[in-house]
């Protein structure tokens, strides 16, 4: 199913013409209206008749979170406030907050390429949608209710939290697609069997979840548990909230955006660009943003390109899904590590439930990391001697995946605090 099939079907030659005028008149605007960007383009002697091809592009300054942050709160909006009719902000909690602003136009926008996102999904008018991503200063929930209530969907907005409320109101109100981070879905699926309540009792059948990494495993186990289609759908709020790019449902990468998104994928740390299929660092310019334009904004998320068409016939570039964050990597031992490397191995073992933990600790001046895996109720109080088998196995399995190697210690079901919003998958213990 297509939203705007002559867009998602466009030719390369017709889609890269209208990003190049697109990127022209995004640049005229930030340097004329943006102290930040006039004052680094005027730094670099940059002369707008000089972007002839999207490779230009490489020329431009990179923007980075800090910027944004050194500029709160509306240092980098492109047009005044009385023109801006929604506020959005992060939390904060790793510095100054994020504050990122929309006109009406933006909004519009916002809610058509959501509307695109949740029509590839599979999505229709006559479906009932609950969002049980926060709603607030949070971009998620209102993203996705916009491009719900646009393609004529029912819309629950429920928010986040209160699980048994969430599958009450499922049940009652007959959802038949959820929306909430991946892990949440887990949650809300063990809370299921816990109240005695059959998944194939619901009207259930679609998930769109984003918000965090999550790897195909965990895409089969909430299939296997809720018996939906799942899909992954990618944003931020820096450049829009959700609808930068989604999946449809092939399932095999998730469509961008490229009319409105303009994405490269860079080494993190040579900030060259990669090639073509291989991981690095996804960094965006907005388009068509008129409050608040970004260019060439470092996401820190680690993706690639896929370059093979897609049978569903969309002509738009495809993009893995995020696989982890440059800087939430780990490294031990001078390794890199991803937590959803971790999340691939344990689902593929048997006997592992899909809750899990990684602890980083500095001993004698070495860093150990301990993977914390809840296991059934009948392994966790077998004979040590199968619970050595299965530890070993998940150490040896571990360390051929990533490379180092690494503890393991099986604890109880439920032992592993539950987050209603993104799991909180690290602990790191170390005095870096």
């Amino acid at each position: 199913m297509f939203w705007e099939p002559d867009i998602e079907c466009m030719t390369r030659e017709g889609l890269e013409q209208l990003q190049l005028e697109r990127l022209q008149s995004t640049l005229y605007r930030v340097g004329t209206n943006v102290p930040f960007y006039k004052k680094k383009l005027n730094e670099l002697k940059f002369n707008y008749d000089d972007i002839r091809s999207l490779n230009d592009l490489q020329r431009l300054p990179l923007t980075e979170k800090q910027d944004l942050r050194d500029n709160y709160p509306y240092g980098l909006f492109a047009v005044p406030l009385r023109d801006v009719v929604r506020v959005h902000s992060s939390s904060g909690t790793s510095g100054s907050a994020t504050v990122v602003g929309y006109s009406r136009n933006d909004i519009k926008t916002w809610s058509n390429l959501v509307a695109r996102v949740i029509t590839a999904a599979g999505v229709t008018k006559n479906d009932v949608i609950q969002i049980a991503f926060g709603y607030g200063l949070f971009t998620g929930g209102f993203g996705l209710h916009y491009g719900a209530e646009l393609i004529g969907a029912s819309v629950i907005p429920i928010s986040a939290g209160n699980t048994k409320r969430q599958i009450q109101i499922m049940q009652d109100f007959k959802s038949t697609a959820l929306v909430c981070t991946p892990s949440y879905a887990l949650v809300m699926a063990d809370a299921m069997m816990e109240m005695g309540v059959n998944p194939n009792g619901l009207s259930l059948r679609y998930g769109l979840f984003g918000g965090e990494p999550w790897s195909e495993a965990m895409r089969q186990e909430i299939h296997q548990k809720l018996g939906i289609i799942a899909t992954d759908n990618y944003g931020l709020s820096e450049v829009m909230g959700p609808g930068v790019s989604g999946e449809c449902q092939e399932c095999n990468g998730l469509h961008i955006n490229e009319d409105h998104f303009l994405l490269e994928i860079l080494d993190p740390a040579t900030l060259e660009p990669v090639p073509e299929g291989e991981v690095g660092e996804l960094v965006i310019t907005t388009l068509t943003k008129e409050a608040f334009p970004m260019i060439r904004y470092r996401t820190r998320d680690l993706t690639r390109f896929i370059p093979e068409p897609c049978p569903c016939g969309r002509t738009l570039k495809r993009m893995q899904r995020v696989m982890g964050r440059s800087d939430d990597m780990l490294i031990i031992k001078g390794v890199n590590v991803f937590p959803v490397q971790i999340e691939k191995v344990l689902f593929e073992v048997e006997g592992t439930e899909p809750h899990y933990q990684i602890v980083i600790e500095r001993e004698n001046h070495a860093d150990t990391i301990t993977v914390l895996v809840e296991v059934v109720e009948s392994l966790f109080f077998d004979e040590m001697k199968k619970q050595r088998m299965v530890i070993e196995h998940i150490k040896s399995r571990l360390s051929a995946e990533l490379g180092v190697s690494v503890d393991v210690k099986l604890v109880e079901e439920k032992s592993i605090e539950r987050s209603e919003g993104k799991a909180n998958r690290v602990v790191d213990k170390r005095q870096l």
